[in-house]
């Protein structure tokens, strides 16, 4: 049999959960729980240890908050995937996981196939926000249509220009990059950089043209 493909780990301080999503994600061919941690801090240990494609997560723990360790975590690994997973469904929650780096954004009440299709849009390295979450996130972040420096950033995007190369060409930090990208994401519902700027030139938002 071949060497699965996906590389979970699962963090919650439920061990119930813990084994509940480690049985559940094990069941699919290609996808394999290479770790799970209890708190914040055993995640960043098991990050580093065991190299995970995607990090299922929830935002309640011991120690540090969730959000905090998302920051921490794209901070030491940029490259990470991180999918929460959460009973928390207020918009404050919503918003803040995503801007801190999240790439996905589950209730627990999801089904198996749509938390399944999740990981693997994030293998991917796509996201995943489902409609409902995705409309709340647009209310929390106050209109749809994308600002000035928003259009600046996804123009910037679309030649190829990564996060922090954003940041030193507009001279803001890391961080206020990401979100900008972020922000542009959701207000066109892209999964992805790539989609983002597609739809982007498709409605004559921007030009990539010198």
């Amino acid at each position: 049999m071949h060497e699965k493909s996906i590389h979970v780990l699962i963090v919650d301080d439920h061990p119930v959960v813990r084994m509940g999503l480690k049985t559940m994600l094990e069941s699919e061919d290609d996808i394999s729980v290479v770790a799970m941690a209890g708190s914040a801090a055993e995640a960043m240990q098991e990050v580093e240890r065991a190299d995970p494609t995607v990090v299922l997560m929830d935002l309640r723990m011991p120690g540090m908050a969730g959000t905090d360790a998302i920051v921490e975590m794209r901070r030491r690994w940029p490259g990470i995937r991180i999918l929460v997973l959460t009973n928390y469904q207020e918009d404050e929650y919503i918003s803040k996981a995503i801007q801190s780096g999240a790439m996905g954004y589950l209730l627990k009440c999801t089904p198996q196939e749509e938390i399944v299709e999740a990981v693997r849009t994030l293998s991917r390295n796509g996201r995943y926000i489902p409609e409902e979450i995705s409309r709340r996130l647009l209310n929390t972040l106050g209109r749809d249509k994308l600002s000035d420096r928003e259009l600046e950033v996804l123009a910037l995007v679309a030649r190829g220009f990564s996060n922090k190369e954003i940041a030193l060409k507009l001279f803001i930090s890391d961080k206020t990059a990401r979100n900008h990208v972020t922000s542009c994401l959701i207000k066109l519902g892209a999964n992805d950089r790539t989609e983002a700027s597609t739809k982007a030139i498709t409605r004559g938002l921007i030009r990539i043209d010198d």
